[in-house]
C-alpha cells in the first residue's frame, strides 16, 4: 500500500466517515464515463442509485443492468424546471435523498476567445456551471434533512491555463468556488459538500478533444509529466466514491496534480508568462484560429 500523501491544507478530510449502504444517491451524467462507473461502484456498496442522464435511454439501460436498487431518469441539467422535477420524483419514490453528485459536463469546440462562437461559450456554461446549480439547489433541503453529502465535479482545469478551451476552464473554476461556498454553508447543518478534481481521464469526451486530430495531440503534448498521466473513468469514479465515504472536502486524481493544486498561485504566475511567450504555443493558437 502506498503511504498517504501529505495533506497540509486539508485537501482530504478524514474526520468523518459516511456509509452509503441503504442511502439514496443521485448522479448526473451517469449514462456513460465517470458517472456510469460511479453508480456501478456505489450500487455495489449497497446504495440505491439514481442514474440521471440527458440520454434517457442510456439512463434506463444503465439502471436496468444494475438491477434492483437502481432507477434511471432522463434529465437535461441545463433545464432548471426539469431538474426540479427529477429531484421531486426521486424524493417521492425513495422517501428522501442522501447524496448528490453533480457530474454532468461537456467540453467546448476548441477555439480561442477571439474566434469562438459565443453560443458555444453559453452552452458549456449552461451545462457545466448552471447545470451544477440546477442539480444541487432543489436537492439541498433534502440533503440537509438527511445530513447527507454533495459532490461537485470540478477539474484540474480549474487551475490550469485555458488557452483554446477557456469556457471549460472558466466553468470548472466557477464550480470550485460554488463547492467551497456550499461546504461552508452546510457546516452548521451536519451535511457536507466536497469538490472532485481530475486531470486527464480516459473518456469519450477526452478522446474527442485531445486525441481526435494532430492539433489536439499537440495541445496534449504541452502537459509535462506527471500532469499528462491519464487515469481511467473507473479510477476517477472510485476517487469520488471513496471521498463520499469520508465526507472529503476535496479529492484530486491523479496524485501528480496535488503539488500544482497546492502551489498554483506561485506556479501560474510563472507559467502564464512563459506560455504567453512560447513560440510553440503561438503556432498552436494560430493553427486553432485558422480553423474558424
Amino acid at each position: 500500500m502506498k503511504p498517504a500523501l501529505p495533506d497540509p491544507l486539508g485537501w482530504i478530510s478524514h474526520s468523518t466517515t459516511y456509509d452509503v449502504k441503504g442511502k439514496t444517491v443521485l448522479v448526473t451524467g451517469a449514462g456513460q464515463g465517470i458517472g456510469l462507473e460511479l453508480v456501478t461502484i456505489l450500487h455495489r456498496r449497497g446504495a440505491q442509485v439514481v442514474v440521471v442522464d440527458i440520454d434517457e435511454a442510456a439512463a434506463g439501460r444503465t439502471a436496468g443492468e444494475l438491477g434492483a436498487g437502481a432507477h434511471g431518469i432522463g434529465g437535461d441539467v441545463a433545464d432548471r424546471a426539469r431538474m426540479e422535477a427529477v429531484i421531486a420524483e426521486v424524493v417521492e419514490k425513495f422517501g428522501g435523498l442522501d447524496v448528490v453528485v453533480a457530474n454532468a459536463g461537456v467540453t467546448p469546440i476548441p477555439a480561442t476567445i477571439r474566434t469562438m462562437d459565443p453560443a458555444d461559450f453559453d452552452r458549456v456554461m449552461s451545462i457545466n456551471l448552471t447545470g451544477v446549480f440546477n442539480t444541487v439547489h432543489p436537492a439541498l433541503d433534502h440533503i440537509v434533512r438527511s445530513r447527507g453529502h454533495v459532490v461537485l465535479v470540478s477539474s484540474c482545469a480549474a487551475f490550469a491555463p485555458g488557452m483554446g478551451g477557456s469556457p471549460y476552464m472558466v466553468s470548472k473554476a466557477a464550480v470550485e468556488q460554488l463547492g467551497r461556498a456550499l461546504r461552508v454553508e452546510l457546516g452548521a447543518s451536519g451535511a457536507t459538500a466536497g469538490i472532485a478534481y481530475f486531470g486527464v481521464v480516459e473518456t469519450a469526451m477526452t478522446h474527442g478533444v485531445l486525441d481526435a486530430d494532430e492539433l489536439g495531440r499537440k495541445i496534449n503534448d504541452l502537459l509535462p509529466w506527471p500532469l499528462n498521466v491519464r487515469i481511467t473513468a473507473e479510477q476517477a469514479a472510485r476517487t469520488i466514491a471513496d471521498g463520499i465515504g469520508r465526507r472529503a472536502a476535496r479529492t484530486i486524481a491523479p496524485s501528480g496534480w496535488q503539488p500544482y493544486a497546492l502551489l498554483r498561485g506561485a506556479i501560474n504566475t510563472v507559467l502564464d508568462r512563459r506560455l504567453a511567450a512560447d513560440s510553440t504555443v503561438h503556432e498552436l493558437v494560430r493553427a486553432l484560429e485558422r480553423r474558424r
